[in-house]
């Protein structure tokens, strides 16, 4: 099972009101809890800080079922969610967000001219290459654009790679994910070509602003 249908597979069970959170685990031990069901609200805790950052056209990097899209679009502002999974993307259209079935990596609508990229409920791990992800976010950006990430509380062990999924009812499966500590973001940043404008915590939850270097 690859991550187009893990996800397809948790986004059908959260949307039939089954519990679908599941768990990736990497082989050094630090491993990531997932709960659709959450990501399938209209809305969660400290979600505000986040949108009030994003004033101009926004890319929602792994939108999931649009959420944070939606509630832009709502607000009046331009938002673009992109997904790999088909039924992310269906359950995103269905609550009015805009967005594509789309691998970050693939060519997108807009490269380089993105004001604001979201990467939220820990999608810093999309692809398990935080290096490699970053380095696409910053080409997706204006020269002047804001990347607002969600990273892992400070002190979590980072890692990245392939992890183990275990999911309800279902079969270890591998994801290319990685988890990244707030502690991290620096060497992280500098490598990448951004730079760190600002971090926050709100609800239990840790965020940061990047912008081009």
């Amino acid at each position: 099972m690859n991550a187009v249908a893990v996800f397809d597979a948790v986004f059908d069970r959260a949307e039939s009101g089954v519990p679908a959170a599941f768990t990736a685990r990497h082989s050094s031990g630090g491993e990531l809890r997932f709960d659709p069901t959450v990501w399938c609200r209209d809305a969660t805790a400290g979600d505000s800080t986040l949108l009030a950052r994003c004033t101009g056209p926004t890319l929602d990097v792994g939108c999931g079922p649009g959420r944070l899209t939606g509630a832009l679009i709502a607000a009046g502002r331009p938002a673009l969610g992109i997904d790999i999974s088909a039924t992310a993307v269906r359950l995103a259209r269905g609550r009015g967000a805009v967005a594509l079935q789309r691998d970050v990596f693939d060519p997108v609508p807009g490269t380089g001219r993105w004001q604001h990229l979201l990467l939220a409920d820990g999608n810093i791990g999309i692809g398990g290459d935080p290096h490699r992800l970053l380095r696409r976010c910053r080409r997706l950006l204006a020269a002047d654009g804001r990347l607002h990430a969600e990273l892992a509380p400070p002190g979590t062990p980072a890692w990245s790679g392939t992890a183990m999924v275990q999911a309800p009812g279902g079969v270890g499966s591998p994801l290319s994910w990685a988890c990244v500590p707030l502690d991290d973001l620096p060497a992280l940043a500098g490598a990448t070509a951004l730079r760190i404008l600002d971090t926050w915590t709100a609800a239990g939850r840790w965020f940061a602003t990047l912008g081009p270097a």
